[in-house]
């Protein structure tokens, strides 16, 4: 029987009676931020626009709450941190060289774990600036064998505040989950409001003696009614979720007494243990790492309905936005359309239903999305009798559902004939894309013929092994990828293959991004997957690397954006089912897309005018401008030019903490490109949020 060991202890504020001395070196007022330190105070003062300003005094005094003042809004806060700390197990039979932090196989909550609050002594407190933001951070909090700084970021111009606990554990292999928000008695705190999952605004007075209730909150967002204006909550939106197979609301927000044990009132985000679906691998803390748990504080004159709403436009509204000469493509879903069409027909349901995902995703803005169907359902391995008339379910529901505002695309993902197998294992996991419907089996019979007319189904064709798929892929001018490469089930792939002349062939397109694993010391999403663009680059050939979800079933319910990310194709308009989508796989083949969690966009970039996917000359390269223009909600943190040479990868790092929310910039760079082969570029903003190019390549 699984054992959970739970170490409560209330959050307190202790520490000495003498008066606390903040380290202000690395503080410079040309921040715009406002910093005045007294005996027992750190008083903060900034401007959000011409005529809003906004003060926070934080207590240094033993006993009394960090946050005596917020605005006026709240008072007397102390903020809350829960670890539940566990262990990372990697998965049986992987490759030895495969590092036991690159695993999403593994599920801590199986295992024995225990749950720390933190307790903060106020041992330090340092403030610091960097760009148009300042930092306060007080040390002293440990929750567990974890221990480091509370820290808030105030950024000028912005009623924008970050909140972290920055922390880090010596214990080697650890995985864990967190909560985070605050406490506190007597604020002045009224009522709070969110949307719940079918999108409904819910208010609930404040009682300080109700009990800690679990909230399956909508946009992830939740707003405290104060005195004197209100605040909305919110974690970052997508560096909060480490990766689940299913997208399922797990109520990520708390409100009520006695939350982990907490004797006062509170509020904040949370981690259910259990999470979603067959694995749940949590986040990594390799040792002595820092660990940023963050959470977003935004305040607002009006009422709590007024916040959420200013706070969700810092993800456009959980909306990917249109952009001129560009249409949104997603790819990789498990979304069982045949089997559960086939399964309502067998029970007499007519007319089909529309599934709830076609409304998600055409609200979201998504209007291209490729299916990975027969993942766990279907027979994907028949011969012909029970696949062949599942496939036509497929692409009878991908027609039926398609229409001017979302292409439904049927797809698969494939664990058989390219790649190389590990030992004992199959060879990977791959995406195949076809640019229309196309019959085929997995498994020629001898003597069976590679083409077959079906009375039925027409051209069929028959694979038995890796001559036959490159075969049917040329033949039909489809595109092959890596899924989630260097973990889960393609954790040796695509490096192993590599020097195979499939791999080498433009049939195979290179591999997919995806944020995974999950570690909060990291200032970029997805390092595995960008590392591995890099690498692909090097290694010679011209590869791309679209985003992908890998997410199985969707309902309205589901927080699926916080998983997402989204890939802007340079393709004016949207094909229609009915004509094929060929015009998408061309768009992929050339790399003419760009990819983001939807927060930043990348409305141009070029090298030496030069867009990602095309050639330019060297002779050209080597004093070329490298040139972006970029959009974005969050402020900004830093954007880099990246470039390699065939053996090493060199980056360039542009500072952006001078930039305000809700802006964009054109930014222009003599880039010095001698001796390379491919050049890209990366942006990130202050909640890790991310987006990136496809290379331009220099020959």
């Amino acid at each position: 029987m699984r054992q959970i060991w739970f170490s409560i202890i209330a959050l307190v504020v202790a520490g000495g009676a003498r008066a606390m001395t903040p380290d202000v070196a690395r503080y410079s007022p040309a921040c715009g931020v406002a910093i005045t330190t007294e005996e027992d105070h750190i008083t903060v003062s900034w401007s959000a626009g011409a005529v809003a300003r906004h003060e926070a005094r934080i207590d240094l005094r033993a006993g009394r709450p960090l946050l005596s003042s917020l605005d006026g809004v709240l008072r007397d806060l102390d903020p809350f941190v829960s670890i539940t700390a566990g262990t990372r197990v990697a998965p049986e039979g992987r490759p030895p060289a495969m590092s036991i932090w690159n695993t999403f196989f593994d599920n801590p909550h199986k295992r024995p774990f225990k749950t720390h609050v933190g307790v903060l002594t106020k041992k330090s407190a340092r403030v610091t600036s960097e760009g148009r933001r300042a930092t306060v951070a007080v040390g002293g909090i440990v929750a567990g064998p974890f221990s480091g700084e509370v820290c808030l970021t105030f950024f000028s111009g912005s009623s924008l505040i970050k909140m972290e606990a920055v922390m880090s554990t010596p214990e080697d292999k650890t995985a864990y989950v967190f909560d985070l928000g605050f406490v506190g008695k007597d604020s002045d705190w009224n009522n709070f409001a969110w949307a719940d999952t079918d999108d409904k605004r819910q208010m609930r007075e404040v009682d300080e003696t109700a009990a800690d209730e679990s909230l399956a909150v909508r946009n992830r967002m939740l707003a405290v009614n104060g005195a004197r204006g209100s605040l909305a909550i919110f974690p970052p939106p997508h560096q909060f979720f480490y990766p689940l197979d299913w997208t399922t609301n797990t109520k990520n927000f708390w409100l009520g007494r006695g939350h982990q044990g907490a004797e006062q009132f509170g509020f904040g985000v949370r981690h259910d243990p259990r999470g979603a679906g067959n694995f749940v691998p949590w986040f990594n803390a390799p040792p002595r790492t820092k660990q940023c748990l963050s959470l977003f504080l935004l305040l607002d004159p009006g009422n709590a309905t007024d916040a959420l709403k200013s706070a969700l436009r810092f993800t456009r509204g959980d909306r990917f936005a249109p952009l001129p000469g560009m249409t949104t493509f997603t790819t990789h879903y498990h979304m069982a359309v045949a089997m559960t069409a086939m399964e309502q027909m067998q029970k007499g349901v007519t007319p089909l239903p529309v599934p709830d995902f076609v409304k998600v995703f055409k609200d979201m803005g998504v209007q291209a999305l490729h299916l990975g169907e027969f993942h766990g359902d279907g027979h994907q391995d028949d011969p012909g009798p029970l696949r062949l008339p599942e496939m036509q379910m497929m692409f009878s529901e991908c027609a039926r559902l398609s229409d001017e505002s979302l292409l439904l695309i049927p797809g698969e993902e494939i664990n058989t004939h390219l790649g190389i197998p590990f030992p004992g294992r199959h060879p990977g996991h791959w995406m195949l894309l076809f640019p229309k419907p196309v019959f085929w089996t997995k498994v020629r019979a001898e003597g069976q013929p590679f083409i077959e007319q079906h009375p039925q189904h027409g051209t069929v064709y028959h694979v038995g092994d890796r001559a036959d798929m490159i075969e049917l892929i040329k033949r039909e001018h489809a595109l092959a990828w890596t899924a989630h490469p260097r973990i889960k089930a393609s954790n040796w792939t695509p490096d192993v293959f590599k020097d195979q002349d499939f791999y080498k062939d433009d049939l195979w397109l290179g591999a997919a991004f995806k944020s995974m694993p999950a570690d909060l010391s990291r200032e970029r999403l997805g390092g595995r997957c960008l590392d591995l663009l890099d690498d692909m680059c090097n290694w010679g050939q011209k590869k791309y690397l679209p985003g992908e979800v890998d997410v199985f079933k969707i309902d309205r319910t589901h927080e699926l954006y916080g998983h997402m990310n989204i890939n802007y194709l340079r393709l004016p308009k949207m094909p229609r089912y009915a004509d094929g989508w060929s015009p998408v796989l061309d768009v992929l083949r050339r790399g003419a897309f760009f990819t983001t969690t939807g927060e930043i966009l990348i409305r141009s970039f070029t090298v030496g005018g030069k867009q990602s996917g095309e050639t330019l000359r060297r002779t050209e390269a080597d004093k070329a401008e490298v040139s972006v223009e970029l959009e974005w909600t969050f402020p900004m943190k830093f954007a880099e030019i990246i470039c390699g040479d065939g053996t090493q990868v060199f980056r360039e790092r542009i500072d952006m903490t001078d930039t305000d929310a809700f802006s964009s910039k054109v930014i222009k760079v003599q880039a010095d490109l001698r001796g390379q082969r491919w050049v890209r570029l990366e942006a990130w903003d202050c909640a890790a949020n991310g987006a990136y190019t496809q290379p331009v390549w220099l020959e």
